[in-house]
């Protein structure tokens, strides 16, 4: 059967469905809202994606993202280079700052997670490796989630980088299982980072 609406807005639906948590009902409900909301304005919505796409890069060290070469946090020389600290996601780094970290960062993008296809070519893990190899890192602490993938992936981590870094560590469970780093609270963070294991 031919659908009733018009292309453009089948379109819009189409894109939407393809966002993480974002089913068809939900799609349709955004691209309405948006094509009768005085508040919303597509243009502006439609400029703030193309500039995410053309000026986010990924910092040539941390991998963070940035809209420099090098971000922020591994220009700052007041920062313990000795000690890289290992998150999922752009978020968890944010969250890790709230909670007085003074080391380095290296983000994965991901975690290894067969099912969704993300494998070890998806994640920014040769980079860590290349990383590892060439700088002075004595201390690599591993902060993925601790959930099935994040233990996986943990694990992968320091298997492939046994020989790199002297001393690799997991963070302390003071974090529930199945929680997500970028909701825990900064006490939760300091915890962790203080209480952390070596693997």
């Amino acid at each position: 059967m031919q659908s009733l609406l018009p292309q453009q807005i089948q379109k819009v639906i189409e894109e939407f469905s393809k966002l993480p948590g974002i089913g068809s009902k939900s799609a349709e409900r955004l691209t309405f809202f948006l094509l009768r909301s005085s508040k919303a304005n597509p243009m502006s919505m439609s400029e703030a994606l193309s500039s995410l796409k053309q000026d986010i890069k990924f910092c040539s060290v941390c991998q963070m993202v940035s809209t420099e070469e090098v971000c922020p946090v591994c220009l700052d020389r007041s920062r313990d280079t000795t000690t890289v600290l290992v998150v999922e996601e752009p978020l968890d780094l944010v969250a890790f700052e709230k909670s007085d970290y003074k080391g380095l960062y290296h983000v994965l993008h991901g975690v290894l997670s067969p099912i969704d296809g993300m494998g070890p070519e998806q994640l920014k893990i040769s980079e860590l490796i290349t990383r590892c190899k060439s700088d002075d890192i004595c201390e690599l602490i591993i902060a993925t989630d601790p959930d099935v993938e994040g233990e996986a992936t943990a694990t992968f981590l320091k298997q492939s980088l046994s020989g790199c870094v002297d001393k690799i560590t997991r963070l302390a469970h003071g974090l529930p299982m199945g929680a997500e780093v970028e909701f825990a609270d900064q006490v939760t963070l300091k915890a962790a980072v203080a209480g952390r294991r070596e693997l």
